[in-house]
C-alpha cells in the first residue's frame, strides 16, 4: 500500500518561506512521477510542481516559477517543495501525489496516490 505523508505547512507572512515535505512509502518510487497540487477554498485543485525520479526533471506552474523549487531525496523517498517569496494567493491546502509513470502530468486525474494535505496560509 502506497502512503504519502505531507508535513511542513503553517502560517507565514507575505514574502516569507516554507518547505513542505512528502514522505513516500510502500513502493520503489523510481518509476513514479511526483507532484504537488494545491486547492484553495471554493477553487479547483491546481498543479503546482512535479518531479520525475529519473533525471530528475522538474516542472512548474507559471504562477510559482522562480519562487518555488521541487526537490527529491531518492534515498529517503521524500519530495520537498521549497516555497519562497510567498504571497497571500498561495494560501491553500497543498497535496502531494504520485503517478505510476516516469512522465509528469499537470492533470490531477493522472495521479494514482494522494497525501492527506497540509495547510499553507500566507498573511498580507
Amino acid at each position: 500500500q502506497v502512503q504519502l505523508v505531507e508535513s511542513g505547512g503553517g502560517l507565514v507572512q507575505a514574502g516569507g518561506s516554507l518547505r513542505l515535505s512528502c514522505a513516500a512509502s510502500g513502493r520503489t518510487f523510481s518509476n513514479y512521477a511526483m507532484g504537488w497540487f494545491r486547492q484553495a477554498p471554493g477553487k479547483e485543485r491546481e498543479f503546482v510542481a512535479a518531479i520525475t525520479w529519473s533525471g530528475p526533471s522538474t516542472y512548474y506552474a507559471d504562477s510559482v516559477k522562480g519562487r518555488f523549487t521541487i526537490l527529491s531525496n531518492n534515498a529517503k523517498n521524500t519530495v520537498y517543495l521549497q516555497m519562497n517569496s510567498l504571497r497571500p494567493e498561495d494560501t491553500a491546502t497543498y497535496y502531494c501525489a504520485a503517478r505510476w509513470d516516469r512522465n509528469y502530468s499537470p492533470n490531477s486525474n493522472a495521479y494514482d496516490y494522494w497525501g492527506q494535505g497540509t495547510q499553507v496560509t500566507v498573511s498580507s
